[in-house]
C-alpha cells in the first residue's frame, strides 16, 4: 500500500496544485542555476578571465547544486518539501541578489556557490510531489516537474536582453526577486506532502544518516546514477558543447549554433513530461530499454567523421542537415530516459525517494559538469571533435549491457520488480 492511500485524504485539487506549482517554481530555479551561461560572458570581459577561470565560474553552480543534492533530499524526508523547498528557493534567491554587489573574481565563486542551491532544489521537488500521486501515476506526475528544465532556455532567450538594456546586475537581481516572489507564493498556496503529513501524525521517529543512507549499498542505486548521468548529465553537457561543435565542424557562426543549441534544449526539456506519461503506461523498464538502444545507435553515427558544410568532407562523413537531424533525435530519447530514471525511483524505494533521487539526481548534475570536461580534453587529445560522442557510445553501451544482465539475474533468482517499473 502506498503511502498517499495510507494518509489522510486530501482535496480534489490538491495534487495538481503541488504538482504545478512545484514545475513552475522548479523552472524559475533552474532559470536562476544556469545565469551564468549568460551573464558570465560579460563578467568574463569585465575581468579579463582566462578561459579556466570562465569555465571554473560557470561550472561552480552546476557543481555544488549536483553535490548538495542528497542532504535536500534527506532533509525533505525529514523536515517535509513545503519547508525545504521554501528555504531553498529563499538561500538561492539571496545569493543571487549579493552576486550583483560582487566585485572580485573570488566574491563571484562564493556567490556561485549558493546560486547552486537553486540546482539542488531538483531533488526537493521530486520528494515533495512523487507522495501526492498513486504509484501508476507518479511517472507522469515527475515527468511534468523535471519539464521545469525548460528554464534553461527562459534564461537563454530572456536574460540577454535584459543585460544588454541594463548591464548583467541588474538580470541577477531580477532573476532573485522572481525566485523569491516564487518561494512566497510557494509556501502560500501548498500544503504539506502526504509523506510528511503521515510522519507527522503518527509521531514517526526520525531516521538516523546511517538508515537514510541505506539504500545506497545496493548497486542497483548506482546503476540508476549510471542511467541519469548519461539521460541528464549528457544532455545538459550536449546542450552547453553543441554551440562549440557547430562552430569548430562545421563553421556555423555562433548566433545560429547557438540556436541550434537552444532549439534543441526546449524540446528536449519539454518531452520529458511525454516520457513520464510513457513510463506510466508501457513500464519504466521499456523506455529505459527503447531510450537506451536507440541513444548508442545515434551516438554511433554521431561518432562518424564529419562532411564539412560545402560537402567536401569524406564520402561516409555526416552533413550538418544529418548531424541536426540525429542529435534532435537522440535528445528526444534522452529526455524519455531522464523521466523513466525517476520512475524507477519511488517505484523501488518508496520510504527514500530524497536520498536516493538525491544521490542520483546528484550523479546527473555531475555528469553535466564533468562531460564538457571530457569532451574537451578527448578533442585536445585525439584531434578528433567526434571523440565525444565515442564517449557517449561507451557509456550507453555499458549502461545497456548493465541494465540487460541485472533483468536477467533477478530473472533467474525469482526477484519481480515492482509493477510500477515493468
Amino acid at each position: 500500500m502506498s503511502v498517499i492511500e495510507k494518509a489522510q485524504p486530501m482535496s480534489a485539487g490538491e495534487p495538481a496544485k503541488a504538482l504545478w506549482i512545484s514545475t513552475v517554481a522548479f523552472t524559475l530555479c533552474f532559470a536562476v542555476w544556469t545565469i551564468f551561461a549568460i551573464i558570465g560572458i560579460r563578467i568574463k570581459q569585465d575581468l579579463g578571465l582566462n578561459e579556466a577561470e570562465f569555465g571554473l565560474l560557470v561550472g561552480t553552480p552546476v557543481l555544488t547544486g549536483s553535490l548538495v543534492r542528497i542532504v535536500l533530499g534527506i532533509w525533505t524526508g525529514r523536515y517535509g518539501g513545503r519547508l525545504v523547498y521554501t528555504l531553498t528557493m529563499l538561500a538561492a534567491a539571496l545569493a543571487t541578489f549579493l552576486l550583483s554587489y560582487a566585485q572580485t573574481y573570488t566574491q563571484m565563486l562564493i556567490a556561485g556557490l549558493g546560486v547552486g542551491l537553486a540546482g539542488g532544489s531538483f531533488a526537493v521537488g521530486v520528494a515533495y510531489v512523487s507522495p501526492f500521486f498513486p504509484a501508476e501515476k507518479q511517472g507522469t506526475a515527475l515527468g511534468i516537474f523535471g519539464a521545469g528544465n525548460v528554464g534553461a532556455a527562459v534564461t537563454k532567450f530572456a536574460a540577454p536582453f535584459v543585460l544588454i538594456a541594463w548591464g548583467w546586475q541588474a538580470v541577477a537581481e531580477i532573476w532573485a526577486v522572481g525566485l523569491a516572489l516564487m518561494a512566497i507564493v510557494f509556501w502560500f498556496t501548498t500544503t504539506d506532502d502526504p509523506a510528511f503529513r503521515l510522519r507527522r501524525e503518527r509521531r514517526v521517529a526520525t531516521k538516523s544518516f546511517v538508515e537514510e543512507f541505506a539504500p545506497l549499498q545496493n548497486v542497483q542505486v548506482w546503476r540508476f546514477s549510471l542511467y541519469y548521468f548519461f539521460a541528464f548529465g549528457g544532455f545538459v553537457a550536449l546542450s552547453l558543447w553543441l554551440p562549440r561543435y557547430l562552430v569548430g565542424v562545421y563553421g556555423f557562426n555562433l548566433e545560429t549554433a547557438g540556436m541550434v543549441a537552444a532549439a534543441y534544449s526546449i524540446p528536449g526539456s519539454i518531452f520529458r513530461a511525454f516520457g513520464g506519461v510513457l513510463s506510466d503506461k508501457k513500464g519504466a523498464r521499456s523506455v529505459m530499454y527503447t531510450m537506451l538502444t536507440v541513444s548508442a545507435v545515434a551516438t554511433l553515427i554521431l561518432s562518424l567523421p564529419a562532411a564539412s558544410g560545402s560537402g567536401t568532407g569524406p564520402a561516409f562523413g555526416i552533413t550538418p542537415v544529418i548531424f541536426i537531424v540525429v542529435i534532435f533525435v537522440l535528445g528526444f530519447f534522452m529526455s524519455l530516459g531522464k523521466a523513466a530514471v525517476y520512475k524507477h525511483i519511488p517505484a523501488y524505494y518508496p520510504e527514500n525517494v530524497g536520498a536516493v533521487g538525491g544521490v542520483v539526481g546528484m550523479m546527473g548534475g555531475l555528469g553535466g559538469f564533468i562531460l564538457p570536461i571530457a569532451f574537451g580534453l578527448l578533442k585536445d587529445m585525439t584531434g578528433l571533435w567526434s571523440s565525444c560522442f565515442l564517449l557517449l557510445f561507451a557509456i550507453v553501451v555499458i549502461s545497456l549491457i548493465w541494465m540487460h544482465l541485472s533483468v536477467k539475474q533477478l530473472s533467474r533468482q525469482g526477484h519481480s520488480a515492482p509493477v510500477a517499473a515493468t
